[in-house]
């Protein structure tokens, strides 16, 4: 009658390695609302967003996952998401903000510039996490950026149009599989491992998605000579700040993450190179290199 021989229920943070390797995927929804929920009371927004963005990723994924968790988790799950929307103090929100504003002076070829310009900084990134199960698509990121810069000068051939199409649809297919949200990590010389999931901070598989799929259809309107070519898109501008990384593993205050840093300096570094039309010769090369950084380093 005194409870002896009952176990403790673990803390929420306890009990995600086993959820993962179970592949409880609603219990693992449960376990990071749970976590975001408590973080949020706590005042500690930056691991709200983190919590509370994994859950909302894992049960929009899968309908059978939806109805699992029911809707009175995932109602207030997405409440508290909409009231850290309005957090303009958040990196998370403030660098888009930041970019949508600056967007507005671009034309519409700039702006796509300044896309692939961070794009090609996920590349090595990207090679490195294709080694995990089910992430292979992500070793095409060099490919994709050289065949995007390339078709603005030139029509691309109908092979390269369709292996950019299954890219694209490779990515979108990641981003609802399990290989996301099941915990998959790969090394980091001397920092933490890095998890696929990480890089949903700037929900960076949808972004990549959008941004070849948004080419596409410009591809496919200016080959049928129409006049209403879609509208290029920022968000992908943000993807290479991966703030999850640096808050799942333990990061204080984001903006003084020297690698963030670093990596808002070059977001404004690029920004200043296609307003001031930088020749493309000198973009293409500053392609080249961003393909080789190592952005965690």
């Amino acid at each position: 009658m005194f409870g002896f021989g009952k176990k403790a229920e673990k803390a929420p943070e306890d009990r995600l390695a086993e959820l993962e390797k179970k592949k409880d995927w609603a219990g693992l929804v449960k376990a990071y609302y749970e976590m975001g929920v408590a973080a949020m009371e706590a005042g500690d927004l930056n691991h709200a967003q983190l919590w509370l963005h994994r859950a909302d990723t894992i049960y929009s994924a899968d309908d059978a996952i939806y109805e699992k968790v029911g809707d009175k988790l995932i109602d207030d799950c997405s409440d508290r998401i909409g009231d850290l929307e309005d957090e303009d103090e958040l990196l998370y929100n403030a660098v888009p903000a930041q970019i949508e504003e600056k967007a507005e002076e671009l034309n519409d070829p700039q702006l796509r510039i300044w896309g692939l310009l961070s794009m090609a900084r996920l590349v090595k990134l990207g090679q490195r996490l294709a080694s995990l199960p089910g992430c292979q698509v992500l070793g095409e990121l060099g490919w994709a950026v050289d065949m995007m810069f390339k078709s603005m000068r030139e029509a691309p051939t109908q092979e390269e149009y369709q292996h950019l199409m299954d890219v694209c649809n490779g990515l979108y297919e990641l981003g609802d599989s399990p290989a996301v949200s099941g915990g998959e990590a790969v090394e980091v010389p001397d920092r933490p491992p890095f998890q696929v999931f990480d890089l949903n901070g700037m929900m960076t598989f949808l972004e990549l998605n959008g941004c070849m799929d948004n080419h596409l259809r410009l591809l496919a309107a200016l080959s049928q000579g129409r006049e209403d070519l879609p509208e290029a898109e920022n968000g992908i501008v943000g993807c290479a700040l991966l703030p999850d990384y640096y808050v799942r593993t333990g990061a204080g205050r984001l903006e003084e993450v020297p690698q963030i840093k670093a990596e808002l300096e070059r977001i404004w570094s690029d920004y200043a190179a296609v307003r001031d039309q930088l020749p493309l010769e000198e973009l293409e090369r500053r392609i080249g290199q961003y393909k080789q950084l190592d952005i965690l380093g």
